[in-house]
């Protein structure tokens, strides 16, 4: 992704107020519980930042990695990080297919969210999670969630163009072109058991559009990581409240339970 006005908009809907920020907050606070105080934590394809820039601040005490192949992205991410004043972050370049310069079981927690679309193909795909194993301490933590391919053109516009009005037409054409580019979830999960380790499955109901392989979680949500998630949560606008307790639902539905409930 090098084209700078796709790359913007893609940042543009994941930014504090943007369309999909309600989805960047929902897998921050699910991949919260998996990540332990001082952890270092490798975000692979970390685009913009925005998923990254939440996560960081909901875990103060670990330390993160992002790591990024495009270098256009890796400014946007910079100023993401400076924007909501994230100091426990910093980025890398780098292919997430191979993860030079990362070393061997080095990281406590490794997160991908929505990327592995981008890979060209299975063997891409084999070669990344082997990677992942490779830099991933044997008790670590682990999060991957991406779309799951649809097989109907009509459902994937749906998702793509429901919205269109409200996003860039570089953003609905990004979106189109990612769901039809996704692997399948049992291709996923093929690629995933390479890692050898146990894992979690949830899969959105009604449609496999979202599907997320985790590890158990490491930890109990604290008083304090409690009452910040409320606060964002509060800071959302009514909208994408209510986007984040229908999406909430789907995976709900699916058995992946919120790790807090969050009030209104």
């Amino acid at each position: 992704m090098e084209n700078p006005f796709r790359n913007e908009a893609f940042a543009e809907v994941g930014s504090e107020n943007g369309l999909l920020s309600f989805l960047y907050f929902y897998h921050a606070l699910q991949i919260t519980p998996v990540i332990k105080t001082g952890d270092r934590v490798l975000d692979i394809a970390c685009g913009p930042a925005n998923q990254l820039a939440l996560i960081a601040r909901l875990n103060p005490e670990a330390h993160f990695v992002g790591l990024d192949a495009s270098a256009n992205m890796l400014e946007q991410a910079a100023i993401t990080l400076a924007q909501a004043r994230v100091g426990n972050a910093e980025l890398v370049f780098g292919d997430m297919s191979v993860l030079s310069g990362i070393a061997d079981a080095s990281m406590d927690c490794v997160i991908c969210t929505m990327s592995l679309h981008h890979l060209p193909d299975l063997t891409a795909l084999s070669k990344t999670l082997r990677a992942v194993r490779r830099v991933l301490k044997s008790d670590g933590g682990f999060y991957f969630v991406d779309f799951g391919r649809l097989k109907r053109l009509g459902t994937l516009r749906f998702f793509a163009e429901n919205k269109r009005h409200l996003q860039s037409k570089f953003f609905t054409q990004d979106y189109l072109n990612s769901m039809r580019a996704a692997f399948s979830v049992n291709e996923l999960a093929d690629a995933v058991a390479l890692m050898g380790l146990n894992y979690e499955k949830y899969v959105t109901s009604m449609a496999s559009f979202m599907v997320v392989f985790k590890s158990k979680n490491r930890r109990v949500l604290d008083d304090t990581t409690r009452e910040l998630l409320q606060e964002m949560y509060g800071q959302l606008p009514l909208a994408q409240r209510q986007s984040f307790q229908s999406f909430a639902n789907w995976f709900r539905t699916g058995g992946f339970n919120l790790p807090c409930e969050l009030l209104y």
